[in-house]
């Protein structure tokens, strides 16, 4: 992959993300009053951040298995 190739494809997420939370924020504002007092708004808040430190952390284990090699099959030595 060319570096230009990535660049597009990153614009391309980052512009879809925009999209998603624009039709996001429509829906949400044409339901009305959702009526979430301060409790809900800190546990909906907490629920993003707790879910995206777990999937985050368990890619970066992937990563870190897969550059140390521990994915590989087990090699017998003759």
């Amino acid at each position: 992959m060319t570096r230009f190739t990535g660049w597009v494809a990153a614009a391309a997420a980052v512009a879809l993300l925009l999209v998603v939370v624009a039709i996001a924020a429509i829906n949400w504002r044409g339901i009305g009053d959702a009526g979430i007092d301060l409790n809900g708004w800190i546990a909906l808040i907490l629920g993003v951040v707790v879910t995206s430190a777990l999937g985050i952390g368990l890619m970066a284990l992937v990563f870190i298995s897969n550059r140390r090699g521990y994915d590989e099959p087990p090699r017998e030595d003759k």
